[in-house]
């Protein structure tokens, strides 16, 4: 299993450190918005960066690079259709991204909708994904459309259901608020509700999440379903079925539930 260790950032984000499997004193890190806490991981834990990993261009996932590239003379890589800052490898969906002085290998997935030019990392059993899928939530649209952010949200949940979910923010207490307003009868998400408060009360992040979970009890991947068609529907005041349509909807309820 790859081993992934979390560094926070700002007041929610997750800068992820994945070990080598060549030595687990080398590194790559994903999405590190500040340096700072990243120089102090390294410093602490006596490892190496060897790369970074970019999912996309917000300033709080990319906002670190320049100053670790600074110290550290390393590859990043980030989205092709991105200005990424020092960008050494522009990666595309389809591609693979070949991390040798760490025996790593990612397969490069698009999935534009939070973003035009967003991009997940997938292999060896873990997927990152910035701020695409969310434990029991999904990314706001700010560049694509609800078409794009249900097509990529579909590319993930058709990966294996094993695979650890890996995202850019603990956005998981309050987003299981949410998917128990639309799905209020998922006893599944009741229970994780109640183990993510617990995680989040002894100081443990909640994630990573694994796909099956988040099949099981986030809205955005259930748009399919009966129940969550009928919370969209009952939420719109009309009938709606068709999936994209449910996804816009409870997407548009979730940008302003409180």
């Amino acid at each position: 299993m790859l081993d992934v260790t979390p560094v926070r950032a700002f007041s929610d984000n997750y800068i992820w450190v994945v070990h080598g499997t060549v030595s687990s004193k080398r590194v790559a890190v994903v999405d590190p918005g500040d340096a700072v806490p990243v120089f102090a991981h390294l410093e602490a834990t006596g490892s190496e960066l060897a790369a970074i990993l970019v999912t996309h261009h917000h300033r709080d996932h990319c906002g670190g690079v320049t100053a670790l590239k600074a110290r550290h003379d390393v590859p990043v890589v980030g989205p092709a259709t991105e200005e990424i800052p020092l960008c050494t490898q522009a990666a595309r969906g389809g591609e693979r991204v070949e991390l040798d002085d760490l025996g790593l290998q990612f397969d490069v997935l698009d999935i534009p909708g939070h973003t035009r030019g967003h991009i997940a990392f997938h292999g060896h059993g873990a997927v990152f994904c910035g701020d695409t899928l969310f434990s029991a939530g999904c990314g706001r649209l700010f560049e694509g459309t609800p078409a794009q952010m249900s097509q990529s949200l579909g590319a993930l949940r058709a990966l294996p259901p094993e695979t650890r979910i890996f995202c850019g923010h603990e956005y998981t207490a309050n987003n299981l608020r949410f998917a128990l307003a639309v799905e209020p009868g998922n006893e599944q998400a009741h229970l994780y509700a109640e183990e993510s408060r617990q995680r989040l009360a002894q100081g443990r992040p909640t994630l990573p999440s694994t796909l099956a979970l988040e099949i099981a009890v986030n809205p955005f991947l259930r748009c399919d379903t009966a129940t969550v068609r009928r919370a969209a529907s009952q939420h719109a005041g009309r009938v709606i079925d068709d999936p994209v349509e449910v996804f816009a909807t409870i997407r548009r309820w979730k940008d302003e539930f409180r």
